[in-house]
């Protein structure tokens, strides 16, 4: 007679297949999960997702400014472990800072950031992930009705050249 193998049962199917997943899993890395929607909500909410808006309307339709710098930018850089628990996020500030370094605003003159873009983006390794935002914005100086330039309505005066 001839010897039959009983048929794999449902449990001894599940036990060989842990292996396999726990090595895929490892192989994959975990930065996906932040993008599924049962983990997005048992994550804690990152600093790196804040969105900010000003009340300010500018308008740039009239020929009552004059722009100064184009393609200001500043950056931030993080890191995450896992790309899911962040141990250094990228901040808004930080890149901000970086605008405001590059526009040499001057005190008493009527100067603004326009078309100000943000942009947060992160590049995923298998056990980290580096999330990156980056503002990018342009100066411009209002003129008065005479064509000379705005000085602050506060009575600062301009700094000197």
């Amino acid at each position: 007679m001839k010897y039959v193998a009983p048929p794999a049962s449902g449990m001894g199917t599940v036990i060989r297949c842990i292996p396999v997943l726990v090595l895929a899993a490892i192989l994959s890395g975990c930065a996906a999960a932040a993008t599924l929607p049962a983990a997005s909500s048992l994550l804690p909410a990152s600093t790196g997702n804040a969105a900010f808006y000003g009340s300010t309307i500018v308008r740039l339709d009239q020929g009552n400014f004059q722009t100064l710098k184009t393609n200001l930018m500043g950056h931030s850089k993080g890191f995450a472990l896992l790309g899911l628990i962040t141990l250094f996020p990228a901040k808004f500030t930080t890149a901000l800072d970086g605008v405001y370094a590059q526009s040499e605003m001057k005190t008493g003159h009527s100067q603004t950031l326009v078309n100000l873009v943000t942009e947060r983006s992160s590049t995923y390794w298998i056990l980290f992930s580096i999330p990156k935002v980056s503002i990018r914005a342009d100066l411009v100086e209002f003129k008065s009705a005479t064509g000379a330039t705005n000085q602050n309505s506060s009575g600062v005066p301009p700094d000197p050249p």
